[in-house]
């Protein structure tokens, strides 16, 4: 191993890590796969589930791309829920409850299978350098590795601490060291770095739980998956639980804040403000009396919950007596206290869309190195930088998503457009254009993209194809077929719409508010044809969504195509902003920071006003 080059080094075993190593190495790359525990590769540090409102778009995305998670999610899942069913489906959601033993387990075996991929367990220290290019680590046993390329996910583990109450003490997550030497040497060649904080909540005992104090919250009835592929969807599924906390709870909590590293200065960085611990909301929401908590099995087999929605720093002492205060938690034992976490991370806008970094050439960051939080965010990271790092090596044209085309696009747009000070977290209101991102539809957009390149398999574009193809098949059989009145007037009393007097497409028909494919499948034949050509639950899902959201979906096309026309007008490598006069004081210094590769992209940089990008259009002769 030792003598040996490797293509691609990747430094980390989470999330972003394994979606990294994966994608390099199905596409043919050498890699090693360094971190620092091969025990805890997958591991889910915070709660036992993947997916939920955007996330579960990503996995999806993911898996149409050709990585692991959706797979990996699919087959450790106790409980699937498709979350905002109630609403349009470009807010629809999966999310799966996870064992998180055997999710990590079957990351773990998933890589061992892939050819091409080495593990090494030891902390990296340092990077290997030439004159601005990465040639390889080096670790702190000073043993030297060379690789071709280099990608970063080193996750909460870059000079972490931990807080709880007063105590501190140096760890990249509960139980395991943090990893030093690589922040100071980045620093040195010139990065930015800063500091970021995440928490979890405390960890209990099930059997010291009163679920009957509890609401239940059961998995769907007909659950579905998240993957493409053949995986199974579940059988059987664990239900979680709900309670609330209450002003006692609250005054108890309160009683601690002197001692919370959050409020007597001890913690300086910033958190998730979407994902806040339990203090942060008292002090924030003082007038509510209660919030709610979720009660997460970890997974089949296991006593171990996870107190969703307690996330703290506390003292552990606190940290008790109020949970022993919450409905059901009367008798509670812990397993281990929440705590936060305090870590290295490295401004995105130092990046290209490839995630490669601007400073060193062939090193690319993943993760929450880049201020993301969530395994779904990460994941994502880490599949883009292994597919670019091989793709630059094969010398071959970057796979850059656009912001019409995934969520990946979106997030990663994002973040080396406009950085971010806070733990960067997706939500569908982040993407103009996500009646295109559905969760259902991510294969249509991505598998031919992945297929291109090598990634994803002839049986998987096949299938998509498949799923077209269907799809349209059934799409026309609505636009070319008529519904007499006396077929489609029942249907229409009973959802109280009006009545028709003359036959009609069933398109129209079905183009109707509160008309489902449910109620269309009451025709004689439509049911006729679905079985004729055996049509599933996806395909009919499929055609619904395309009839029913055929307006939105053009309309938003039709947006898409002005945003590609800015997306074609190239800006130079190393264009000098200085010499254009006319542009603001601002302009100059952040497009001369970030350097962005089209008009769309400068456009969507903070402090760039239209009038900027006009003196850039007429300068480049458009």
């Amino acid at each position: 191993m030792f003598g040996e080059e490797y293509d691609v080094i990747v430094v980390g075993g989470g999330h972003a890590g394994a979606e990294a190593a994966a994608a390099a190495a199905n596409l043919g790359s050498k890699t090693l796969l360094v971190t620092m525990n091969l025990q805890n590769i997958g591991q889910m540090s915070c709660n036992p589930a993947m997916g939920g409102i955007a996330k579960g778009q990503i996995i999806r995305e993911i898996d149409a791309l050709g990585g692991y998670s959706g797979i990996v999610s699919d087959k450790s899942a106790i409980q699937f829920k498709m979350l905002n069913k109630s609403k349009g489906p470009a807010m629809w959601s999966p999310r799966t409850q996870n064992d998180r033993m055997r999710f990590a387990e079957e990351w773990r075996l998933m890589l061992e299978q892939t050819p091409n991929v080495d593990f090494y367990q030891e902390m990296v220290s340092g990077l290997l350098t030439d004159n601005h290019k990465v040639v390889g680590v080096k670790t702190s046993l000073g043993i030297e590795i060379k690789s071709k390329s280099v990608v970063l996910t080193n996750g909460t583990f870059l000079n972490g601490l931990i807080h709880i109450g007063e105590k501190q003490f140096g760890g990249g997550r509960a139980g395991e060291k943090a990893a030093t030497g690589i922040t100071e040497q980045l620093v040195s060649i010139g990065f930015e770095s800063g500091r970021m904080k995440t928490g979890t909540p405390p960890r209990v005992d099930g059997r010291s739980l009163d679920y009957s104090k509890m609401i239940v919250q059961p998995g769907d009835a007909i659950p579905e998956k998240f993957s493409y592929s053949n995986t199974k969807p579940l059988s059987q599924q664990r239900d979680c639980y709900m309670t609330h906390t209450s002003s006692l709870v609250h005054d108890l909590l309160r009683k601690g804040f002197d001692r919370s590293p959050m409020f007597n200065g001890r913690i300086k960085s910033t958190g998730p403000r979407y994902c806040p611990s339990i203090e942060d909301k008292i002090n924030r929401f003082a007038n509510k009396d209660s919030h709610q908590m979720f009660i997460e099995p970890e997974g089949w087999e296991t006593v171990e919950v996870y107190v969703n929605g307690f996330s703290t720093s506390l003292p552990e002492d606190v940290q008790f007596k109020a949970l022993r205060s919450v409905v059901g938690f009367e008798k509670v034992k812990f397993f281990r206290p929440g705590y936060a976490i305090e870590y290295d991370y490295f401004p995105p806008t130092q990046l290209k869309h490839t995630l490669e970094t601007k400073l060193v050439e062939n090193l690319y960051f993943a993760g929450q190195i880049n201020g993301t939080t969530g395994y779904e965010e990460a994941a994502s990271q880490g599949l883009m930088a292994g597919i670019n790092a091989h793709l630059k090596l094969k010398e071959q044209e970057p796979l850059i998503l656009k912001r019409d085309e995934a969520y990946i696009g979106v997030l990663i747009d994002d973040l080396i457009t406009k950085g971010t000070e806070e733990p960067y977290r997706m939500f569908t209101s982040r993407a103009e254009y996500r009646t295109l991102l559905r969760q259902d539809n991510a294969d249509l957009r991505l598998t031919p993209l992945s297929y291109n390149i090598g990634l994803a398999t002839d049986k998987r574009m096949k299938r998509m194809e498949e799923k077209l193809e269907k799809s349209e098949t059934l799409v026309n059989f609505f636009k070319e077929t008529s519904v007499l009145p006396e077929d489609i007037n029942p249907i229409f009393e009973s959802i109280e719409s009006s009545l028709v007097k003359q036959s009609d497409k069933m398109y129209k028909a079905f183009s109707r508010p509160n008309v489902t494919m449910d109620h269309m499948l009451q025709l004689k034949h439509v049911s006729e044809f679905v079985q004729e050509n055996n049509f599933d639950s996806e395909i009919l899902e499929q055609a619904e969504v395309q009839i029913k959201y055929s307006g939105y979906i053009a309309k938003e096309k039709v947006n898409a195509d002005k945003l590609h026309r800015l997306e074609a007008v190239k800006i130079p490598k190393n264009f000098d902003y200085t010499k254009l006069k006319s542009l603001s004081f601002e302009a100059r210094e952040k497009l001369t920071k970030i350097q962005p590769i089209t008009i769309s992209q400068a456009s969507r940089i903070s402090g760039v006003t239209p009038s900027d990008i006009s003196v850039l259009l007429v300068f480049l002769g458009r």
